[in-house]
Order: C-alpha cells, then structure tokens, then sequence
C-alpha cells in the first residue's frame, strides 16, 4: 500500500534534516582543522541540528517537493540548510584547501549512507517488525546518497563547482568561477527538466548497491 504523505514525513524527516546539516557541520569541521576557524566562532561547528536549519530550506521546500512528487507518483527530494560561512583567505592554502572543505560536506554523507546502511543490517539482525525503522534507514542512505550526488556536481556554488576550481590553473578557476551568480538558477532549471535527476538518479542507485554489497545485506 502507497505511504500516506504524514508516514512519508515520519520517514522522511530525520534523515532529511541530519543529512543536510551534518553536512554543513562537515565543512565547518574540516575549515577549522585547516586554519579558518569563522564557523566555529559562529558556533556552527556542531552537530545540533538547530544551528544549522534553515527554514525554508531546510523544511517547507523538502516538505512542499515531498508533497508535489508524491502526487506526481516521482521521487524528488531537495534542499538546503544555512550555509557554513568559510573565509577562504584565512586557509593555510586557500585554492587546494578550499577544495578539501567542499569535498568533507559530500564526504560527510557518504559515510552517513554507511551509517544508515549499518542500522538497517542491526535492524535485520535484531529481528524486529518495525516498518517505519527500516524504511527510515532505507531513506537515510538514499538521502545522504542523493545529497552526496547533487553537490558533486560541478556547477559553482555547489561542492563540485569548489572542488573543481580548486585544481584548475588561476587563471581558468577564475574563468570557471563567475559561473556562481548563476549557478543556482542552472541547477535549479536542470532540476525543473528532469534532465539532471536522469543522470544523477542512476547514480544514487548505484551507491546504495554499492552500501548494500560492502555492508553485505544481501547476505
């Protein structure tokens, strides 16, 4: 039987918010470790939730996409929370490190869809008939897998957009980077089409095949 959109919410929603502020947690982590320690002054080097929502982002968007994909029989989930204010000057090596910090938000979900991943082999271990456990973990690695995915896109400001920047020569990082007034407007227009959900959803699957084979739950 089809979920009811306040079961989906249930599911949905821990998953959702651990994942995109961990994240943003992540790159706080990693920027002080590296020498600009402005999040964590801000107190956004941790990993309470609440210091990272955004409400818009964070809430009434995935609620409202949760709610409009359900009714379109899709599956699009999409978000954001406050991002981690990071002051790239103040980086030991600002070009190289700022591409370690974009790199630790995707990193951070990748090793949350292992985590949820792990629950959902202790859930089966365990023996227990709890739907709505095991399809909060199932979620949780899809979540982190897909949030992983989309920020690895190269598209300025996204992580991927960082990341690259960060290993092209000056002078083409340069030219890369006044794609970022931008970026979001081509992101969200590739969203709008499904033509990036087309290439990113393949993706997605794959790594939770991947979590699925190394956390043997096929077993």
């Amino acid at each position: 039987m089809e979920p009811s959109l306040p079961q989906l919410v249930a599911v949905y929603a821990i998953p959702v918010i651990l994942a995109i502020t961990l994240h943003e947690a992540a790159h706080a982590f990693v920027a002080a470790r590296l020498g600009d320690r402005t999040a964590q002054q801000l107190g956004r080097m941790t990993i309470n939730p609440l210091r990272h929502i955004d409400p818009i982002g964070t809430l009434l968007v995935p609620a409202l996409i949760l709610l409009a994909s359900k009714a379109m029989g899709g599956a699009l989930l999409f978000g954001w929370a406050k991002p981690v204010p990071i002051v790239q000057s103040n980086l030991r090596s600002p070009r190289r490190d700022m591409g370690i910090v974009a790199a630790a938000g995707p990193g951070a979900n990748i090793a949350m869809a292992l985590g949820w991943g792990l629950l959902f082999k202790l859930l089966l271990a365990s023996g227990t008939d709890s739907a709505l456990a095991f399809e909060m973990a199932r979620a949780g690695v899809l979540v982190n897998l897909a949030l992983a995915v989309l920020n690895l896109v190269p598209i300025p400001p996204l992580d991927g957009g960082r990341i690259v920047a960060s290993v092209l020569p000056d002078r083409a990082a340069s030219v890369y980077s006044r794609v970022e007034p931008w970026g979001i407007l081509l992101l969200l227009a590739l969203l709008a089409t499904g033509e990036l959900g087309g290439v990113l959803m393949p993706l997605v699957y794959y790594g939770a095949d991947l979590v699925s084979s190394v956390l043997a739950l096929d077993s």
